[in-house]
This record gives C-alpha cells, structure tokens and sequence, in this order.
C-alpha cells in the first residue's frame, strides 16, 4: 500500500469515525471538491462542508469504502453513505464513485460521483421520482445545500 491510498483510507477511516478534523488533514490548503449536490467548493468551505454534514447526522451516518486505489498523482474509491435526510428523515443509501489528485501527499482535488437522480428518489420520495431528473430541481437542491452551508458557517463564524 502506498502513501497515497493510506491517505484515502485515514480520510474515509475518520469519516467514519465523524471526525472531520482529521478528513481535512488529508487536504492540500488550495483542495477544490466537486459533487452533484453541492457543486465546486474550494479551500475552507470543503472543510466546512464536511464539518456540517457529520454533526447534521448527530452520529447517525454510515460510511463503508472500498477499492482504494492509488498512484503518485490520482486515486479512487468506492463509498457508501447510509444515513436519514434530514429534511423529510428518509431512508438514504448513496453510493459514491470518488475521484483523487495529490500533490506532495495530500489531496488537491476530490470529486464525488453518484446518481442524483437515485439520491433524490430516496430523500423526497415521489416528489424526487418525477421531478429528481430535472435540471430545475437539481439546481433546488444545490442551492439549498449551498444555502445550509452558508448558515452554518455564519452560525460557527467560519469564514
């Protein structure tokens, strides 16, 4: 195992164990995170977003990984994220597709791959069955995620 994948394994270890602390020791300063629902987030606002999503789940959230895989400039995973919406309490089993680049041991890029399609027919019920597919709904859900991440920082005044 090289060094690059014991940083992917450290990272989704403390995941596991909410410890957002040390997921973003596992980051370069400049680390830039895309996903489908929040978009691209940059430098401090990645941290941010993980702090808010572990103490969201009060501890409720399950996180599996596998098929670590890594070389000197990228890496992958598989990881699986079981937990309940918080804004209706459904059920959420998401499975996650993630993409890696280092520089000089930590993760410069992250991106975050899923069907938002499939999260949105979890988290809403019927109302994500016909209308998760749609551009207008998935542009909803980015801004309200953008939008809780915006009060939760003001409300820890991390900026």
């Amino acid at each position: 195992m090289n060094a690059n994948e014991k940083t992917i394994i450290k990272f989704y270890t403390a995941f596991a164990n909410a410890d957002a602390s040390t997921m973003c020791e596992c980051y370069d300063s400049k680390i830039e995170f895309r996903d489908p629902a929040f978009g691209l987030l940059k430098e401090n606002d990645v941290c941010q977003m993980w702090k808010m999503l572990i103490e969201k789940s009060k501890g409720n959230i399950k996180i599996e990984f596998s098929d670590i895989k890594a070389d000197e400039y990228f890496g992958s995973a598989q990881w699986i994220a079981t937990y309940n919406f918080s804004k209706t309490n459904r059920k959420v089993v998401n499975i996650i597709r993630a993409q890696f680049q280092f520089k000089d041991g930590l993760i410069k890029k992250h991106t975050d791959n899923f069907d938002i399609w499939k999260w949105s027919k979890q988290a809403f019920g019927i109302t994500g069955y016909l209308l998760g597919w749609t551009g207008f709904f998935q542009q909803k859900i980015q801004q309200q995620v953008l939008l809780s991440l915006k009060k939760y920082k003001e409300s820890k005044n991390a900026n």
